[in-house]
């Protein structure tokens, strides 16, 4: 049985990739994730913010006291709040590197294009096998269109692929107007894979303090079926890599997104609650589901449930919408 997989170039033993989170913070942890299968790691984001505060870009902004801008400044975490420095970050990345066998992905996490872009070529230096760049921007301005924001993502990327000669993959939200044309452009620019989807921490209200506080809710498998919808509808048409990224809790889940079209799927809520071992269920899923129907390897069954051959993706994403709602209402 042949559980290995090619994601951003890199050959993996299984598609199981331990996304972006504290989980990478204690090497124990981290060995104890290979052992139980996860195949690589992506490492916690390391925030624009973070990179032009060590630069003293953002001095003002982040810990500067403004008076006629207490609200505004409160959103922001203080320096001492993130939890590594640029070079803490650097210095984490290396040691993950000597203690595990499998690959460490980087994770930058921005809005826009900047210098901090340039930090990329550090973090290849100390040894990663590949960068997750994680565009989070949140349009609220109602002058900025869709366009500004994804050429700013466009920009972005070509200026990190251009720094380093390690692979870059693109993490992003389902919000984008033509999310299909826009992932395709990716791929034609540089990218060597996508991963779907960003999960957003919306914030919550206090009524009784009148303050707006965070709030953190993992995943369950519910989150799977909008990623499912759109591996299928992108796996036809992507040269690099494709990731789901959330949603996966079972073995069920994880065959799920490889038939729709993944190259790897990344594994937050399930580890983070019930520690690494939970990932063995997965594989010994995924191997019990693969001899019960017959497939040799990944490969040989990925994608096979994507839109590849439906010649109109469009009427048949609608036919569905109908059948569903007239099914209910029947």
């Amino acid at each position: 049985m042949n559980l290995s997989t090619t994601y951003l170039g890199l050959k993996l033993r299984s598609p199981l990739v331990i996304g972006a989170s504290p989980l990478c913070e204690n090497l124990d942890t981290a060995y104890r994730l290979e052992e139980a299968g996860a195949a690589a790691i992506v490492m916690h984001s390391l925030f624009e913010e973070q990179i032009e505060h060590e630069q003293h870009a953002l001095f003002h902004h982040l810990e500067t006291p403004a008076e006629s801008h207490s609200e505004a400044t409160s959103f922001f975490p203080n320096y001492n709040e993130y939890r590594l420095t640029p070079e803490t970050y650097v210095r984490k990345l290396e040691r993950l590197k000597k203690a595990l066998s499998i690959p460490v992905i980087a994770s930058l996490n921005g809005r826009r294009p900047g210098g901090w872009v340039d930090y990329a070529r550090l973090l290849e230096s100390a040894g990663a096998d590949a960068i997750e760049l994680n565009t989070y921007q949140l349009a609220t301005d109602p002058n900025t269109s869709g366009n500004f924001i994804e050429t700013d993502i466009l920009e972005t990327l070509r200026a990190v692929v251009s720094t380093v000669k390690i692979p870059v993959a693109v993490k992003l939200s389902p919000f984008h107007t033509a999310l299909a044309q826009f992932a395709t452009t990716l791929d034609q620019h540089g990218a060597a894979g996508v991963v779907l989807f960003n999960r957003f921490y919306q914030p919550d209200f206090d009524i009784d303090t009148m303050e707006v506080v965070p709030k953190l809710k993992l995943s369950t498998s519910d989150e799977l079926l909008l990623r499912l919808r759109w591996l299928s509808i992108l796996s036809p048409h992507l040269k690099g890599s494709l990731a789901c990224g959330g949603g996966i809790h079972t073995a069920e889940d994880l065959v799920k997104a490889l038939l729709a079209g993944a190259h790897a799927v990344q594994i937050v809520s399930l580890p983070l609650e019930y520690g690494p071992r939970a990932l063995v269920p997965l594989i010994d899923g995924l191997v019990e589901w693969m001899n019960d129907h017959e497939y040799r390897s990944v490969d040989q069954l990925r994608g096979t449930m994507n839109l590849r051959r439906c010649p109109n993706p469009e009427a048949h994403e609608r036919a569905n919408y109908i059948k569903v709602l007239q099914g209910w209402c029947a």
